[in-house]
């Protein structure tokens, strides 16, 4: 067993580029198909499914729950920009003047 091993080591070695993408994606294919075999043959007892499932519940609606602290510096952050947008000055622009689409559609019409 261990001559095959050594064997397949130096033929590998001395492949070309496009026959080791081959050696590689066929090793990898049938690792997993193997894990695939192994994951349909696993099984878990009812109470872990029923404790993942209040566990899934539960990190769903932590924020609904016990609140979140990246929440509340979010909130913070928000109201800080509400208070700096406040302190600038209004800049004022030609369109002030006028209360409506309306009337500088009706003004360009006119013109």
């Amino acid at each position: 067993m261990q001559q095959i091993t050594i064997a397949a080591l130096l033929t590998y070695c001395f492949m070309d580029l496009n026959m080791r993408i081959w050696f590689i994606c066929f090793v990898v294919l049938f690792a997993l198909a193997q894990l695939f075999d192994w994951i349909q043959q696993f099984s878990l007892p009812l109470p872990i499914y029923i404790l993942g499932g209040a566990f899934l519940a539960v990190a769903s609606n932590y924020e609904k729950l016990f609140g979140s602290p990246i929440g509340e510096l979010a909130n913070q952050t928000f109201t800080q920009q509400q208070l700096d947008a406040t302190s600038q000055p209004e800049v004022s622009t030609s369109f002030n003047n006028y209360q409506s689409l309306e009337e500088i559609e009706e003004l360009e019409i006119e013109e």
